[in-house]
């Protein structure tokens, strides 16, 4: 077993076209950390590997309603799983079944009766993640670049200045330039683009300062300035959730090998 990341996470386990279409655009831009799993055999990992996981499970999909309440009830039981906090999304309005899943099975997180207006279940969802203080252990969502380089360019001294993004949030990022460059503090950056897989997007920045590490090249902590878009903050969040996501699969399907 490898050792538990810090930070908590959020996982919707065969995710309703709902969830995906009405909810997922909303969790992005309130920064929350979430996982879409497609496979109920990788619950176990979830929550061996990750420290208080909530897992919304859609019994819907992918097992019967039987099947899903054998699985459920084990996992609340077992010592290396039951730390994990479950809710159940459903388009079943079955009282017997939500109180099996509330009194009997005593799931932490809820029943969740959907429905295709989405607005009360979107907010239930969401009360759901802040009572479990699931964006408590960080403000903004940094994604590290995957293997590969992610690239930019910004205009120094009326002359373009390419460079790797090392990490990025939807307020700033680490860079590094691909020639050695001394760059003060406090410089503005009025035009620098930004290579997300495939998306462009402009953005301006201040040079909050560097790292400097022997036989490395410099990084610079550049801050988005508020002449950045709310849009382009919008597509740098999308762009962190589908790097999670990419980097959590491969994470999961390491576990299957």
């Amino acid at each position: 077993m490898i050792p538990r990341v810090s930070g908590k996470k959020v996982f919707f386990v065969y995710p309703h076209n709902v969830i995906r279409e009405k909810l997922i655009q909303e969790l992005i831009d309130r920064e929350y950390e979430f996982y879409l799993i497609n496979d109920h055999n990788k619950i176990e990992s979830i929550c061996e590997n990750y420290k208080s996981p909530l897992i919304f499970i859609n019994i819907d999909k992918g097992l019967k309603e039987s099947e899903w309440e054998r699985r459920i009830r084990l996992l609340s039981e077992n010592e290396q799983t039951r730390h994990a906090n479950f809710g159940i999304l459903t388009f079943h309005n079955n009282e017997k079944l939500s109180k099996k899943y509330l009194m009997d099975i005593m799931v932490p997180c809820g029943f969740i009766q959907l429905k295709q207006e989405m607005k009360l279940s979107t907010d239930i969802i969401i009360k759901t993640m802040a009572a479990n203080e699931m964006n408590n252990d960080r403000k903004y969502l940094r994604a590290k670049s995957n293997s590969g380089c992610t690239r930019f360019n910004a205009c120094i001294m009326n002359k373009i200045e390419h460079g790797c993004i090392v990490d990025i949030s939807s307020v700033g990022m680490a860079v590094c330039f691909d020639k050695n460059l001394t760059i003060a503090k406090n410089s503005y950056l009025p035009d620098v683009q930004l290579k997300l897989k495939g998306v462009l997007l402009n953005v301006s920045a201040v040079v909050l300062g560097c790292r400097e590490s022997e036989g490395e090249k410099t990084e610079y902590i550049l801050k988005f300035s508020n002449r950045t878009s709310s849009s382009s903050r919008s597509k740098i969040r999308a762009y962190i959730n589908m790097t999670l996501q990419q980097n959590m699969e491969k994470k999961l399907n390491l576990q299957y090998v």
